[in-house]
């Protein structure tokens, strides 16, 4: 509604696709980077609790297991791993469209607002990496339902999808290495609650 009140063309929304299937391509390329980056953040939080108020490593495997993102507040874990239909929706449909889709054009639409708002501020290549940084906020905080790790991962993970939209100036490359990034998350996840159920309990 936001979009359509603002009157943002194709090119404002950052829609227009080019170059065949570069965007898939550098979307699967930018999924790995991004994983990467997640994998960072969450040793940079290790390295900090270790340095500050976390003493042991089984203390800090605890916080962990304690403010894990609330994956069951999103999806059915149960149904991922034993019902191939809803399994194949999630890490498709879900991951490129209602997530991939849908959260970059919420993106590049805040983006667009911005750069209508207050286009001295906002217009630059410098103030819509400014821009992306006040919406990684946002969309962290938007993730605090799923715990305090979840709104970070979904701060960087913020950040780093807008830097890609700016980047190329469109949204598919964002769009494309968001779905590939929730399709293997998901795809993933069965596995890893498996896992965090085998763990040893202090």
């Amino acid at each position: 509604m936001a979009c359509l009140a603002s009157r943002a063309n194709l090119d404002d929304l950052l829609l227009r696709w080019r170059a065949n299937v570069l965007p898939v391509l550098l979307g699967a390329a930018y999924s790995v980077g991004l994983r990467i980056v997640v994998g960072v953040a969450t040793a940079l939080v290790a390295v900090v609790l270790l340095a500050t108020q976390v003493t042991t490593l089984d203390s800090l495997q605890d916080f962990f297991v304690k403010h894990r993102p609330g994956i069951e507040n999103t999806v059915d874990v149960s149904a991922l791993r034993d019902n191939p239909g809803y399994f194949w929706l999630t890490v498709t449909i879900v991951s490129f469209v209602v997530a991939g889709l849908r959260e970059e054009l919420w993106r590049s639409s805040f983006l667009a607002g911005m750069r209508a708002l207050w286009p001295r501020q906002f217009g630059s290549t410098f103030g819509q990496i400014c821009a992306v940084f006040i919406a990684a906020i946002i969309f962290g905080l938007a993730h605090l339902s799923m715990g305090i790790l979840a709104a970070l991962m979904g701060g960087v993970l913020g950040l780093s999808l807008g830097l890609i939209m700016v980047l190329h100036r469109s949204i598919w490359p964002a769009v494309f290495a968001h779905g590939f990034f929730d399709a293997t998350s998901m795809a993933l996840i069965p596995w890893a609650m498996e896992m965090m159920q085998h763990l040893p309990k202090h």
